[in-house]
């Protein structure tokens, strides 16, 4: 399943996402062909049980979709919609047929700050923590204040309509499950970018000359692009553990800790790559910014990598010294209950 999900979203995103395509998107057009062959590939099920009409993947799966749409910087809500249909299914709720869909949590009669691609959705998976409640909503009728993050994707404020509720039902899931949710998203969307930023700034190192040759063969160089690897691969390590510790709600030690990573390793990395770019990579006609202007922007959002270290270290603290090993390796051994 991990392999076919990797080839189909790899190939799909190497022949869709262009320059053009982004920068369309980034002027606020919706890119219909991209969407309409994602739903053909039933990527937006996927983490949905087969018996609900999904494809039935683990997360672990899953993260190799994630991480390909941050490494291509891919402008559509898959993996809000992986992770919207996923509350659903969890709360035993059909998902729509068709059209984006994605998710927030918050209060039904009360304004919905910062939902992502919430313009161009068609559907809203929301998870009332007040009333416990996982909920599908329409947005046909929702009035939408438009807004977006720092590298142009939709971060929309949204008032839902009288009579938008599709279905309802309750729900054990933790309170602050979309917080564990998106940050375990973002923290493999930064993955991928860092990992394809590492590989166009060591091809673009190899082919700039100065001084009579490339400056990849200069020692401060290899050793920038080096501590760049090595924080790429820091974030997917991290990452991808929070993806194998969700089952199917993530996982509050390792979420906190793939974000932590993750977050710090965009801010180190995306210093480096335009260290390595120079001027070039400033400018708008250059497609650095697609990934950066993104690392900058998922690095806050779902909390900072700072409010994940706090997080987590106030919760391994309040184990104490006895407590911390079984903590670490409780998912490991099954036990979910933290």
């Amino acid at each position: 399943m991990r392999t076919l999900l990797q080839h189909s979203i790899e190939r799909l995103l190497a022949d869709a996402v262009t320059p053009d395509l982004l920068r369309a998107a980034e002027g606020g057009a919706w890119p219909t062909d991209l969407w309409a062959k994602i739903e053909e590939l039933g990527l937006p099920l996927a983490a949905v049980p087969e018996d609900l009409g999904g494809a039935g993947a683990s997360w672990t799966d899953i993260f190799v979709v994630i991480r390909a749409c941050g490494a291509a910087a891919a402008p559509t809500p898959l993996p809000e919609a992986i992770l919207a249909n996923s509350l659903l299914a969890a709360a035993g709720l059909e998902s729509p047929e068709s059209g984006p869909i994605v998710f927030a949590a918050g209060l039904a009669d009360a304004p919905l700050a910062a939902v992502p691609w919430g313009r161009h959705a068609r559907w809203l998976a929301l998870h009332d923590t007040q009333a416990g409640q996982i909920a599908l909503h329409s947005l046909a009728r929702a009035r939408i204040v438009p807004d977006n993050n720092v590298a142009g994707e939709p971060r929309d404020t949204v008032t839902l309509a009288a009579g938008s509720l599709v279905a309802g039902a309750a729900t054990s899931a933790a309170t602050d499950a979309v917080m564990l949710g998106g940050a375990m998203l973002r923290s493999a969307q930064m993955a991928g970018a860092l990992g394809r930023l590492t590989e166009i700034s060591a091809d673009y190192a190899n082919e700039r000359v100065q001084f009579g040759r490339p400056i990849g063969k200069f020692q401060a160089v290899q050793q920038q692009l080096a501590v760049l690897a090595t924080q790429a691969a820091a974030a997917v390590s991290a990452s991808e553990a929070a993806f194998l510790m969700a089952t199917p709600c993530a996982d509050l030690v390792t979420t906190a800790s793939a974000k932590a990573v993750s977050g710090e390793a965009a801010g180190k990395g995306a210093g480096i790559a335009h260290a390595v770019f120079g001027a070039i990579g400033f400018t708008h006609e250059h497609s650095l910014h697609f990934l950066t202007r993104r690392l900058w922007a998922w690095r806050g959002e779902y909390g900072s990598d700072a409010f994940w270290a706090d997080r987590l270290g106030r919760t391994l603290a309040a184990r104490g010294g006895d407590g911390l090993w079984p903590l670490v390796t409780a998912a490991l051994c099954g036990d979910q209950d933290r």
